[in-house]
């Protein structure tokens, strides 16, 4: 029988039920399909006018029925859509889930199209008094929800039936790790049997891109969208804002075993560590990275050796790729050249909020399928970063462990350790 408790003498988490939203399809099976022939995702944006913009490419949604009605309804249905098909996996009650919820998603805004319709109500008279007048004067609750930061949880959780006060929470690209991490230390902790973390971001409108574009953070490779993000690449120039969504069960191990659930994988660490250097760079010496992976490590109990492949953040701009890897070859030293390390991101671009849970799912997948996908788009190594990030073709191999790492604007940093199998 499995041991049920870790090193530390704490609960096992294990991963009963793993749900995927992204530019490459819904579901897990459209999405590894995909990520493993190496197909891209990113494709030039229509959804609004791009004319006079510097990038005009993306990895959005937009073949679900809220890819038009704005940032908060296609978050709402990206992450109802990927924790059904969790829950479902799991076999679990999808409206009775008794478990808490941690949501991460982006902060919201009122959309474009309702501003038009408040300021439109009434022309006659001008600026915010107007505004608040028509404001006051509206008889339903659609448009206040959808800027309240909560909602989306809210609805969530009675979609599924969770329980206790559901938890909606942002730190940047790191915010889906970060769920997942609160969803494994409440397990640890004896608060429940079972959490529902989900990851998931809708937000690729028209400021987000101007926003980022402001930063210099965005690739313009426009020509060619497919060929736009190139982690770890010479050429690399940005990421490419993107949306979809990412969904765990977790269980303790004894409770899965139980009820008699597949184990699809064990949430073997976390670790986080803050970075105050800047609002969006992070620190030259890259010591809160190095920090956050060490600190996975040991809360895995595990040593450098002992991972198989790491699931980059590798976001393709060309200050992260570059701490990133300062970050890697600082804690595994010589293993650093040989040990496989790619980035999903060169496919599906940056998901943003959804990120750590979209890649968390595709490290359990890696583990469970013996395929590590590829980097694509790697036709220029960077010769200041030596790494094997699985260039442009998937790759079969027998993996035990994965390292995943999140490193968010603003210093947030969050790396998950996953096993294919309990110690």
């Amino acid at each position: 029988m499995a041991n049920l408790r870790d090193h530390m003498g704490r609960p096992i988490v294990a991963v009963t039920g793993i749900g995927v939203v992204t530019s490459l399809g819904v579901g897990k099976a459209d999405n590894w399909a995909a990520l493993t022939s190496g197909k891209s995702g990113i494709h030039p944006i229509s959804r609004f006018p791009v004319d006079q913009l510097n990038t005009r490419i993306s990895g959005m949604v937009d073949f679900l029925p809220s890819s038009s009605k704005g940032a908060s309804p296609l978050t709402y249905e990206m992450a109802e859509t990927a924790a059904q098909e969790a829950v479902s996996e799991a076999g679990l009650d999808s409206g009775d889930f008794s478990g808490p919820l941690f949501l991460a998603s982006p902060p919201v805004e009122l959309d474009w199209a309702d501003r038009f319709s408040l300021y439109n109500s009434d022309k006659q008279d001008i600026g915010a008094e107007r505004l608040l007048r028509v404001a006051r004067g509206l008889k339903e609750l659609d448009i206040f929800e959808t800027t309240q930061f909560g909602s989306i949880a809210d609805r969530l959780a009675d979609r599924f039936g969770t329980r206790g006060l559901p938890i909606t929470l942002s730190t940047a690209c790191a915010s889906g790790a970060t769920a997942i991490q609160l969803g494994v230390e409440a397990i640890r902790r004896g608060e429940c049997d079972k959490a529902l973390s989900i990851g998931a971001d809708g937000s690729a409108t028209a400021e987000a891109l101007i926003r980022f574009s402001l930063l210099s953070a965005l690739s313009t490779h426009n020509d060619i969208p497919e060929k736009a993000s190139k982690p770890f690449s010479k050429d690399r120039d940005g990421f490419v804002l993107a949306e979809g969504s990412g969904a765990l069960v977790l269980e303790s191990l004894e409770a899965a075993l139980a009820r008699g659930a597949t184990i699809l994988g064990i949430m073997r660490g976390c670790g986080e560590k803050a970075d105050d250097f800047h609002r969006t760079r992070s620190k030259p010496d890259a010591s809160p990275a190095i920090a956050a992976v060490r600190a996975a490590l040991a809360d895995a109990g595990l040593g450098e050796d002992e991972i198989d492949y790491v699931n980059a953040h590798g976001t393709s701009t060309p200050e992260n790729d570059k701490m990133e890897h300062l970050s890697l070859s600082t804690v595994f030293g010589e293993r650093i050249g040989s040990m496989p390390i790619s980035s999903n991101k060169s496919m599906i671009g940056h998901t943003l909020s959804a990120a750590g849970a979209v890649e968390a799912a595709f490290s359990l997948m890696t583990m469970r399928e013996s395929v590590i996908p590829p980097t694509i788009n790697y036709d220029n190594p960077d010769p200041a970063i030596v790494l094997d990030v699985v260039p442009n073709k998937k790759r079969n191999a027998e993996v035990g462990t994965v390292l995943s790492n999140s490193f968010g604007f603003g210093g947030q940093n969050t790396c998950l350790v996953m096993a294919r199998e309990p110690v």
